[in-house]
């Protein structure tokens, strides 16, 4: 949705730089309000006009909530608290709807209330509302305000410049964009359309009023009297002190060149090239989503794979020295499918597949169409050369570590009395939850969907917290998770027969990406 306004934003803001540069100052009025009035329409059907969406026009913005904190080897959940879980951009931007609904019925009962309170005067082909003691002049629809205070012989003239108004049906062209001031408040373009299509409209009436009366008296009327201005700007009103400057000079213009018109056909490229961003600025949503079918396991795809009897899936696997030579596709140019078993290849990746976490997995055209999930043998020879080398570094270390379930006594979170386990758990789930950054996928452009992110630490035998470690679906995930547990304080360590022991804990923070 974002992306969808962004791209409404700024087609109208390429609309409305063609008018101002180009057909702004041509006298082809009726012309430039259907202009004005179509582009405005178009800006929100043109995005809507495509194959793909936006491709990192914007990063896209996603809420991310944590409904639950797992502890390994117990589960502990905990829900975010209430003001966590709401999405505040929704909320402006519905009270701003609110707003602005409240505000344009305001305006509404305003206009009826002067109808209702000074009664209306039928006449041929329009109704006369005169208001007492002031020298207001405006009209909506086929009702026309008239200021007891404006002079006879002027009244004439405004009545049919305000019927020039009324016949054109103007007040709707002012009513649609006051109804886009509801949808779209936040949205500067609206105001600049709105504004000006009130110019064009006091540029249409001028030119019919001016046939019938010299243009001299026309503007001599204009700038005789200052008429007192009603501020409401879904109205049209006869005298606008900012823009007779404007009216006089497009009055005195000698009317443009009929081949000027060919202007308008600098829509043309540009309606070419909107459509040719909205088509092509991403690639994903054309990509054809495959079939599930038994998956081929590949040593070498010039043998015969083995194939699963039961498992299904979108991508193939491919366990080799070398890549293939087939194209290789990045992770965007994945279908959603073939990305959701990505993520979950991905979010399995637990203590039990070591050699697995520690070797990237690359994508290929495999056969029959359908993609392969490629891992070097290379990687995993050399993550499993690590592992040993890990393991004989820490040397007797390791002997010292005790599963959580196998302790005597359990470390003690500070606070805690010693050795409650349930209030180490509840401890450790709100101190992730109240340290982590909801707010951080946001700029990651993370999928939808469910996300885990595992975080490994021991509790030494001084309390202190070492050997961190994390897998995440993003590397800044990773880092800040990471540093979370690096922050906990220092505890009380946990006991078995009698002696401290180094204690390893497995953490899975589990959230959604909305």
């Amino acid at each position: 949705m974002i992306n969808y306004v962004i791209q409404v934003v700024l087609f109208q803001v390429l609309f409305v730089a063609v008018y101002d540069f180009f057909l702004s100052k041509e006298t082809f009025f009726t012309k430039n309000r259907w202009y004005l009035l179509t582009t405005a329409v178009g800006s929100f059907i043109l995005p809507l006009i495509k194959v793909t969406t936006i491709q990192k026009a914007v990063p896209q913005e996603y809420t991310i909530l944590l409904p639950e904190v797992v502890l390994s080897p117990q589960k502990v959940i905990e829900k975010s608290a209430w003001y966590q879980s709401i999405n505040y951009l929704d909320v402006l931007f519905y009270a701003g709807c609110i707003l602005f609904t409240l505000v344009f019925v305001l305006k509404l009962y305003r206009i009826v209330r002067l109808i209702f309170v000074y009664g209306a005067e039928k006449r041929q082909n329009y109704r006369l509302v005169l208001l007492p003691k002031n020298s207001k002049a405006f009209s909506f629809f086929n009702y026309i305000f008239l200021g007891k205070g404006i002079s006879s012989d002027k009244q004439e003239k405004i009545i049919q410049h305000e019927l020039v108004h009324s016949q054109q049906k103007h007040s709707l062209d002012l009513l649609f964009f006051e109804a886009l001031k509801i949808v779209m408040w936040f949205n500067p373009m609206v105001y600049i359309y709105q504004n000006r299509v009130a110019l064009v409209h006091e540029y249409i009436s001028d030119e019919v009023v001016s046939k019938s009366t010299p243009k001299e008296n026309y503007i001599n009327n204009l700038l005789s009297d200052i008429f007192q201005v009603e501020s409401i700007s879904f109205i049209n009103q006869f005298y606008k002190h900012s823009l007779i400057k404007k009216r006089i000079r497009m009055m005195t213009k000698n009317k443009s060149k009929q081949i000027k018109q060919l202007k308008y056909l600098l829509l043309v490229p540009v309606l070419a090239s909107m459509l040719l961003y909205t088509a092509c600025s991403d690639t994903e949503k054309s990509i054809t989503e495959p079939k599930l079918d038994k998956q081929r396991i590949y040593f070498s795809l010039n043998e015969n794979p083995a194939i699963s009897e039961t498992k299904m899936t979108y991508m193939d696997v491919l366990i080799s020295k070398d890549a293939p030579e087939t194209q290789e596709y990045a992770l965007h140019e994945l279908s959603k499918g073939e990305r959701k078993e990505y993520e979950e290849v991905i979010a399995k990746r637990d203590e039990k597949e070591k050699l697995l976490s520690n070797t990237k997995i690359r994508f290929f055209e495999g056969k029959d169409g359908r993609k392969i999930m490629f891992s070097s043998m290379k990687d995993m020879m050399n993550a499993m050369k690590s592992n040993m080398d890990t393991k004989r570094k820490l040397g007797n270390q390791d002997a010292e570590n005790v599963p959580f379930v196998s302790l005597d006594k359990y470390p003690t979170f500070p606070g805690c009395v010693e050795a409650n386990k349930e209030c180490f758990n509840k401890k450790l789930m709100k101190f992730v939850a109240q340290n982590f950054d909801t707010k951080l996928a946001n700029k990651l452009g993370l999928e939808k969907g469910k996300k885990r992110i595992y975080v490994q630490f021991k509790i030494g035998k001084n309390g202190e917290i070492k050997d961190v470690r994390a897998r995440a679906p993003h590397p800044t995930l990773k880092e800040h998770a990471m540093e979370i547990v690096h922050k906990l304080p220092k505890m009380l360590p946990g006991e078995k027969d009698g002696k401290k022991v180094i204690t390893g804990y497995t953490l899975p923070i589990t959230f959604n990406v909305e």
